[in-house]
């Protein structure tokens, strides 16, 4: 749907808040906290963007973008663009949602993975839930949406931290994640490093599995790479398409006039998760969960590749 760029901040340094409205006033369809659309930036480009306005905003949908110089050209481009703009969005989609069962919610924030988290804050303040936010950053200045925290409603539940700071003011894991219980939840986003820290001092800590819900912006090293070349059979027709070592299922299929629709190329998204009818794949996402892994019906053809010769997916 088209979109127009009402409003445009910068709100630390590198980082914009950008405000999306319907071009002719009309209310947009709703979402959840910890949505995300996909943005049309130009050139071909499609990139996912978390929500981070209040769920109960039903006119607008604000984003937070890092400027990234080392990024594939998303971020770049949307800094480009410029307030009265029009832009192409889908609609809301929430692979990273609020456990409705959650007595107390912990959040965790790093750098730009902010943005679901505030999105998140924002509905447990609106519902008087428990919940706490910590929000670690390089420093000051590079921390985004500071008004908004300031909040009378707000500030009482946020913590942020600064790389810069002396190690006894930095984020204490141990310390946040030392009490696990079934009525607690624990939503982090941000850097793959920063995911990775805390899902791991959580479970260390006997945090279930059920209880720990991440999302990442960047693909955790190790998740994608080459391998042996494979095949993979198209269920609807039985055609058979061949896999180079050096291809992703994706490059493959697209060359032989299969497209599959795809946004962060990275593993992290889920817009291109196609279903596995035969077959063993090679997971090297960051999207699906271990017991989804597990359950071999499903992979992530921009990233992941086969474990046997050849797999059968539902195309």
């Amino acid at each position: 749907m088209k979109v127009k760029l009402a409003k445009k901040v910068e709100t630390a340094t590198d980082i914009c808040a950008f405000e999306l409205v319907d071009p002719t006033g009309k209310s947009l369809p709703a979402f959840s906290a910890g949505a995300h659309i996909d943005v049309h930036v130009g050139n071909g480009l499609v990139r996912q963007y978390s929500l981070c306005n209040d769920p109960n905003d039903t006119h607008r949908y604000v984003l937070g973008v890092l400027r990234d110089p080392n990024s594939r050209g998303g971020s770049i481009a949307m800094h480009a663009q410029v307030e009265g703009a029009e832009l192409e969005i889908s609609e809301p989609r929430n692979h990273f949602p609020l456990a409705k069962e959650a007595k107390h919610s912990i959040l965790l924030a790093g750098g730009i993975g902010v943005t679901p988290i505030l999105c998140m804050a924002e509905r447990l303040t609106h519902l008087e839930a428990s919940f706490e936010f910590h929000y670690c950053t390089r420093a000051p200045e590079r921390t985004a949406f500071r008004e908004q925290l300031r909040r009378p409603e707000m500030k009482d539940h946020v913590r942020v931290y600064f790389d810069t700071a002396p190690p006894g003011e930095r984020i204490d894991l141990e310390a946040i994640l030392a009490g696990p219980d079934a009525g607690k939840h624990v939503y982090v986003c941000g850097p793959s490093g920063f995911v990775d820290a805390v899902l791991t001092r959580a479970r260390n800590a006997g945090w279930a599995e059920s209880n720990l819900h991440r999302e990442y912006f960047t693909a955790p090293k190790g998740y994608v790479g080459a391998s042996d070349a494979f095949q993979v059979r198209l269920a609807s027709s039985g055609r058979v398409i061949a896999v180079k070592a050096e291809q992703t299922v994706v490059e493959a299929l697209g060359a032989c006039g299969v497209e599959i629709q795809t946004s962060c190329e990275q593993g992290i998204c889920g817009t291109c998760l196609t279903r596995v009818l035969e077959g063993q794949p090679d997971h090297r996402d960051a999207y699906l969960t271990d017991e989804e892994r597990a359950a071999n019906d499903q992979f992530l053809p921009c990233c992941s590749r086969s474990k046997t010769p050849i797999l059968t997916l539902d195309l």
